[in-house]
């Protein structure tokens, strides 16, 4: 049986995945985009998980989105839903996770339920039901940024931090989202090997590029690797993707038994090559039609929409607006020694930076290499 629920391509940064993204803006006979919205909630909302802007106020509120928790963004999901069409979700999964793999706990605005009597919420539901689509948000801040404050700085205000919550755990669960809401979704996978993505991820956290994404320092713990290996392996455990491995005969949507979905994981590389092959497979897998006209959108309506879902993330996305078409490349991409990626890095980016990006590659290749052995095979 073939799933209709939203479809939730989860990656980690640099992964490819606005140019994968781009493929399925342009079925919008069918299709809602939906661009990367927990950012909002991790980076600058009353329940952010992430540190990067803790000691930045004033960003956070100039991001236009300081007020919104993870179950404001489920509410726009469920009315994204309500015009119709499938939603196609994608995002950088550890948006959902607290970092440096720290116990997670459920968001207090989903319904988590306090760990003391009459502290925090009162264990209601979160009122998302079945959502079929997500909106973007209702602001178009910078980046949800402001260019001109640096990560660090305080503003003279000292305020605990929102995480940890105050709330209890669901056992097994690394997110903040509870398992119920996570069942609503048809989840899918992108990755990239962690030699491309790393160096990649870093570039845009120094000049010039910082002054446009608004990110001011590397934190490694911002690969995304290890919460996507395991928020992949929450959902097997729960039986909300597999059994069944993509592209194999059990995956066949007449063997699938209801709500059982395949374990559908996108390697970037893999895309680069045959974009076509992989496109094909992946639509196959997900129940929707696939048409050779998905890789080109070389329109003035393409590119307006495209940089309308973009905005909040200026920086990251350059090379996914200004291009019109996924074409498969003419060489494979052969791989580099762990000399030459050292030296290229260290040319690029000094010894003390190339030190950093590597020690980030090898501490993510594990987690990479493991997702990596589920891969679409075409």
């Amino acid at each position: 049986m073939t799933s209709m629920k939203p479809i939730f391509c989860a990656t980690h940064p640099r992964a490819c995945s606005t140019a994968f993204e781009r493929v399925f803006m342009t079925r919008d006979d069918v299709l809602a985009c939906v661009h990367e919205p927990f950012g909002d909630a991790f980076y600058f909302g009353p329940e952010r998980l992430s540190p990067r802007y803790e000691d930045d106020e004033a960003a956070r509120q100039e991001s236009g989105f300081a007020d919104s928790t993870y179950k404001t963004i489920f509410e726009r999901i469920e009315k994204e839903g309500k015009e119709g069409k499938r939603l196609f979700i994608k995002d950088i999964i550890h948006y959902l996770v607290p970092p440096q793999g720290k116990q997670a706990s459920i968001a207090p605005s989903l319904g988590g339920k306090s760990v003391k009597k009459g502290v925090g919420t009162n264990g209601e539901t979160n009122g998302v039901n079945g959502p079929n689509g997500v909106s973007n948000g209702e602001s178009n801040g910078v980046n949800g940024h402001t260019n001109g404050h640096t990560n660090g700085h305080t503003n003279g205000t000292t305020v605990k931090a929102p995480y940890p919550y105050n709330t209890v755990a669901e056992p097994g669960n690394p997110t903040v989202v509870p398992a119920e809401i996570l069942k609503q979704f048809h989840f899918t996978f992108l990755i990239r090997h962690p030699r491309s993505s790393i160096p990649s991820y870093f570039r845009c956290t120094i000049p010039p590029l910082d002054k446009v994404t608004g990110f001011y320092n590397f934190m490694p713990e911002e690969a995304g690797y290890d919460e996507l290996r395991r928020v992949f392996d929450f959902l097997r455990s729960n039986n909300q993707v597999g059994p069944h491995i993509a592209r194999t005969p059990e995956s066949e949507s007449e063997n699938l038994k209801d709500e059982e979905v395949s374990i559908t994981v996108i390697d970037a590389d893999d895309l680069l090559d045959n974009p076509e092959g992989i496109i094909k497979a992946y639509c196959q897998e997900v129940g929707l039609e696939y048409n050779p006209n998905m890789l080109i959108w070389d329109t003035e309506e393409h590119h307006k929409k495209a940089r309308e879902a973009f905005e909040k993330w200026r920086g990251f996305h350059d090379d996914a607006i200004n291009s019109s078409s996924l074409k498969a490349r003419e060489h494979k991409k052969k791989p580099k020694t762990v000399t030459q990626e050292n030296e290229e890095w260290t040319e690029k980016y000094g010894a003390d930076a190339a030190k950093i990006i590597r020690e980030t590659v090898d501490a993510n290749i594990e987690d990479y290499e493991y997702l990596k052995s589920f891969a679409v095979k075409v």
